[in-house]
């Protein structure tokens, strides 16, 4: 992956709340919704439990200068909703190439909001990318509905290493061609 000085991130309308970028007061709600071990399972790199302070680390990484992925918060502050809901972020794997990852917390699952900031996302394209990939664990199909309702086309099944899980889990990956 790349490591680049990346342009400041902008904040994208996404419906019922914005994507904005991390802020330091978002590490307590990041901290307990990736707590729950059902978040952390169904990501590649959250650990359970939880290390102290990984979420203030990972909260300083996305808000480094010099960083290879941007991450924003799903925030719903502005229509009564909470300030994190959950994380989208984009990871830029080759020039014209990003890849998606998104969790939500647990007390928002099944409410559309990783569709709509997927769809925001995609819609923004903030890293001009001319492909954006994704994959998903095969036993979250939830995250591959957001995928396939946000244009993504399926490609074929691969495995990627779950830390929480510690040990590899079979995915689904995707590609959405972008323009």
């Amino acid at each position: 992956m790349f490591q680049e000085t990346l342009t400041a991130q902008p904040v994208i309308e996404a419906g019922r709340f914005v994507l904005r970028p991390l802020r330091r007061s978002d590490a307590g709600l990041i901290s307990m919704y990736t707590a729950d071990r059902r978040v952390a399972e169904g990501t590649r790199a959250i650990p359970h439990p939880l290390p102290p302070g990984a979420a203030e680390n990972f909260v300083a990484r996305a808000m480094a200068e010099k960083r290879s992925e941007d991450v924003w918060a799903m925030d719903g502050s502005a229509n009564g909703l909470a300030e994190v809901l959950g994380i989208v972020s984009l990871t830029r794997v080759e020039p014209d190439q990003s890849e998606v990852g998104f969790w939500v917390g647990p007390g928002f699952w099944n409410t559309g909001f990783a569709s709509e900031a997927v769809a925001a996302l995609v819609a923004a394209n903030p890293h001009n990318s001319r492909t954006l990939f994704a994959e998903v664990f095969q036993d979250n199909p939830g995250s591959a509905r957001v995928l396939t309702n946000s244009g993504f086309e399926y490609l074929g099944d691969a495995e990627s290493w779950s830390v929480a899980r510690g040990g590899r889990v079979p995915t689904w990956t995707y590609l959405r061609k972008m323009g």
